[in-house]
């Protein structure tokens, strides 16, 4: 028996029984999903760091929706925040690196 204690995606138990294997699962409050997310993102961005990939980018934003959703907004009010804020101070297209000011 191999112990995981971690956030999984909805599918994953399915998953892993149409593999032929059993699992144990428990359905945990949205405060305590919150702690578990937590430590999901870290684990995300720890991967995409290590493999720097497009399936590691989308795992931390699936992450961050799920996040975002326990606190009560959805993809596209997440989204929106983004384009405003980018729209008022800009992206990070062009690598500007603020070493001091004056």
């Amino acid at each position: 028996m191999k112990v995981y204690d971690k956030l999984v995606r909805d599918r994953i138990p399915e998953i892993i029984e149409s593999s032929g294997n059993k699992c144990d699962i428990e359905v945990v409050s949205d405060e305590v999903a919150l702690d578990y997310l937590y430590k999901k993102l870290n684990e995300e961005v720890s991967e995409l760091i290590e493999d720097k990939n497009l399936e590691e980018i989308a795992d931390v934003m699936e992450v961050l929706f799920a996040i975002a959703s326990k606190y009560g907004y959805n993809e596209k009010d997440v989204l929106d925040k983004r384009d405003e804020k980018k729209s008022a101070r800009g992206g990070f297209e062009n690598n500007l690196v603020l070493k001091s000011t004056y």
